[in-house]
């Protein structure tokens, strides 16, 4: 009867144990995805930047060596990331490819421009810096226009700064809630054993050493804990970057180790101070105070 009640015991700790493992590590996890998120907000938002074209139209009495001159010059230019140049030949094919039908045989004559399409560095993708770019290119009396998408660029740098400041209030919020939850699973945990620390308490147990096993006990689940969340963090990761590669997330090799420890030293010690204050509640109540 004994050895049942035993077996039965310990299956619920073991269940416990788990239980609280699993809390952990989804938590963490969690926790780990959105620091992710805080983290490549701007690398995100750079590849969005850089996806955006300013396009510089020519005359067409622009001369060649003109031409020459000023494709090399914007491929070098501080502010460009990629620079393309496109005659109106091309843009004609590309127009008739997009519309379906060749719309030189109604026109009777090609009324494109050669353009060069300029993809800017992401930090000088702003109303200011492409008006002072473009004002530059104006004084060449060869080039006809500059043209970017004004309405596009103001909405995509209003709605980031919107999102990095909303992301980074969710992740103070979710970190409370992190911290609600494991610590939520560590007290039902210790609650589970509250006659076991009374009982060593009357035989004259000292509060530190009954602590100590319960305190460790924790920290190992929570490590356990944070190992999971990580392994998850990690595959993710691993896809993601598969998937979009052009936003090179793991490119940044330090900041995502800063982030990997961040993510286990939260998860050991969140364990560790639930386990603490936990322990050191019931070992501060009367025995007749257990029971409710």
């Amino acid at each position: 009867m004994a050895s049942s009640f035993e077996k039965y015991q310990k299956r619920r700790l073991i269940s416990s144990y788990f239980s609280v493992v699993i809390s952990i590590s989804l938590v963490l996890f969690l926790l780990g995805l959105l620091g992710l998120l805080v983290l490549n907000t701007k690398k995100v938002a750079d590849h969005f930047k850089e996806q955006i074209a300013l396009t510089v139209y020519l005359k067409d009495t622009a001369k060649e060596v003109e031409i020459t001159q000023l494709k090399q010059s914007l491929a070098l230019a501080e502010y460009t990331k990629t620079a393309e140049y496109i005659s109106k030949e091309q843009a004609a094919e590309a127009h008739s490819a997009t519309i379906g039908e060749n719309f030189m045989d109604f026109l009777g004559y090609n009324p494109l421009q050669n353009s060069i399409d300029v993809y800017l560095l992401a930090d000088y993708v702003s109303p200011s810096q492409l008006e002072e770019i473009t004002d530059e290119l104006m004084t060449k009396d060869f080039i006809d226009e500059v043209v970017y998408d004004k309405p596009l660029i103001a909405l995509l740098n209003d709605n980031v700064k919107k999102i990095s400041f909303w992301v980074l209030v969710i992740s103070g919020i979710f970190l409370f809630i992190a911290v609600l939850l494991i610590n939520s699973s560590i007290r039902l945990s210790v609650y589970a054993k509250r006659f076991t620390i009374k009982t060593m308490q009357m035989v004259g147990a000292t509060k530190q050493f009954i602590r100590r096993p319960f305190v460790w006990k924790s920290v190992r689940l929570g490590m356990i804990g944070a190992v999971l969340a990580l392994l998850g963090m990690g595959l993710v990761l691993y896809y993601l970057n598969k998937s979009f590669p052009e936003l090179q997330l793991l490119e940044d090799k330090l900041l995502l180790v800063g982030l990997f420890a961040g993510v286990f030293f939260v998860g050991v010690f969140i364990s560790w101070l639930s386990t603490f204050f936990a322990t050191q509640r019931f070992l501060n109540l009367r025995t007749d105070e257990l029971y409710y």
